[in-house]
């Protein structure tokens, strides 16, 4: 995949959002995402207030709800989880629709999907309106580790190549008779799973040894962008700082 191919979850614009410095966007989408998180479960009208942040973002940066939805699949799990919480939890006990439910369990599954949905939109937004070739950029201007910030280039540069020799690799297999969805393949598969390991592995050191080569010292080059200023860290940490500020005071209320 050559650097120019578009990302799948970045879309193309000109919005201020997408003009915003990389590393301003970093720092709101993380602090938004940790004031939802610490917001306390039981206060309800935080939550739409986030929600309102987030829908404000999405106006200015031009992205569309339906846009978003699709890719809300990566959730799954997490409401998987919450939905079973109700029923497997202990303690006292609600109805809710004829059906007998743990009140804890209704709350816990509550906070996970609405804190959950808020922090993958947030997210979201951040892979919309930030190409993945400047993340490492920003990475290195908030001054994180050169080692976390090399494996976030590697991560992002081979990751679709990684995929494409795992499709590769099934198809190899197809066209040899074989049917994964068999049980007695199960073998098979964990073969090839091994394998791409070990590939995955090798092209790793292929890859490092000719950074290497190429005088790669560890640090991401800044290629001449200019860093962020005043008034873009300004603006863009206006949606961070509401979020903090709403959770702030739903943590008083809950305290009085």
């Amino acid at each position: 995949m050559g650097v120019g191919h578009a990302y799948a979850l970045y879309l193309e614009g000109d919005s201020p959002v997408h003009q915003l410095p990389v590393e301003v966007k970093i720092v709101t989408a993380f602090t938004f995402t940790i004031a939802v998180v610490t917001t306390p479960r039981d206060t309800f009208w935080t939550f739409a207030v986030h929600a309102v942040v987030l829908l404000l973002v999405w106006r200015v940066a031009q992205i569309q709800l339906r846009w978003i939805l699709p890719r809300m699949g990566f959730e799954l799990p997490f409401v998987v989880l919450a939905v079973l919480l109700p029923f497997t939890e202990g303690g006292e006990r609600t109805t809710v629709l004829g059906v007998s439910v743990s009140l804890f369990g209704l709350q816990a599954a509550w906070g996970i999907l609405v804190k959950g949905t808020l922090g993958l939109m947030a997210a979201l937004t951040l892979a919309a309106t930030t190409h993945r070739h400047d993340m490492p950029l920003g990475l290195s201007r908030l001054r994180i580790s050169g080692m976390a910030t090399t494996i976030v280039v590697l991560m992002l540069r081979y990751a679709d190549l990684l995929a494409g020799e795992a499709l590769r690799m099934r198809r190899a297999r197809l066209s040899r008779g074989d049917n994964p969805r068999t049980i007695q393949q199960i073998g098979a598969t964990a073969r090839g799973v091994g394998g791409l390991f070990v590939r995955s592995y090798e092209r790793g050191e292929r890859v490092h040894l000719a950074m290497l080569s190429r005088g790669f010292t560890g640090k991401i080059p800044d290629l001449g962008f200019p860093p962020a200023s005043r008034r873009s860290w300004m603006f863009g940490l206006t949606p961070a700082i509401a979020a903090t500020a709403v959770s702030c005071v739903a943590h008083l209320g809950v305290l009085r």
